[in-house]
């Protein structure tokens, strides 16, 4: 019986994963309101059915979808904090590849397209997720001593606010990628300045 079980919980999650892998790839390619469900499940040799079970519809297929990327970006980012020579430089790139990431085709159709389109934003387990990952840089920073006393929880958001918002806005559709990436790269260096110690140095 336990053993049965367990099959049918494998059975499950592997049907969720190929749901979600597929419709990744689908929405990369084609855009969410260009993906159709019925070629989509016929593809991957699953019902519609399969679909409502799994995620109730395909606006919840596609918050799956951006919770799976959102989580692998935020496992790229604590890297490249982790490969920075101090804390403070791991915040800065962390801040800076986020915008970066704008550029990668996946990202921007999915993440600062479809979910801006589709739900206003990006949704909240993923935005939490984020603003989680900021302040806990930002209270060590603070620690540390080396920015100046503030409340983490709301600089947090309004840091996590800004680099969404510019992402967005670099990923805009016809917009010049790079032109927009250099601003934006620029208006955050100064903004990140602003929080720092007065003579404080990495």
């Amino acid at each position: 019986m336990a053993q049965a079980r367990r099959s049918r919980a494998h059975m499950i999650e592997e049907t969720r994963a190929k749901l979600i892998a597929t419709a990744r790839s689908a929405f990369a390619e084609h855009g969410f309101a260009n993906t159709s469900m019925d070629d989509f499940t016929a593809a991957v040799g699953l019902t519609r059915g399969a679909l409502h079970h799994h995620f109730g519809n395909k606006e919840g297929l596609l918050i799956a979808v951006i919770e799976e990327i959102e989580t692998e970006v935020n496992e790229h980012l604590r890297r490249v904090s982790a490969a920075a020579p101090n804390r403070w430089e791991g915040f800065r790139q962390r801040c800076r590849t986020y915008l970066q990431l704008a550029l990668e085709p996946e990202i921007r159709r999915i993440i600062l397209q479809d979910a801006r389109a589709v739900f206003g934003d990006v949704p909240a387990a993923a935005q939490s997720l984020g603003v989680a990952e900021l302040q806990a840089a930002l209270d060590q920073l603070l620690a540390d001593g080396v920015i100046a006393a503030l409340p983490t929880p709301v600089m947090a958001r309004m840091i996590y606010g800004a680099v969404t918002e510019a992402s967005c806005w670099i990923a805009e559709p016809d917009a010049e990628l790079n032109e927009r990436l250099h601003q934006a790269l620029d208006a955050l260096e100064r903004l990140l300045d602003g929080l720092r110690v007065t003579g404080e140095h990495p």
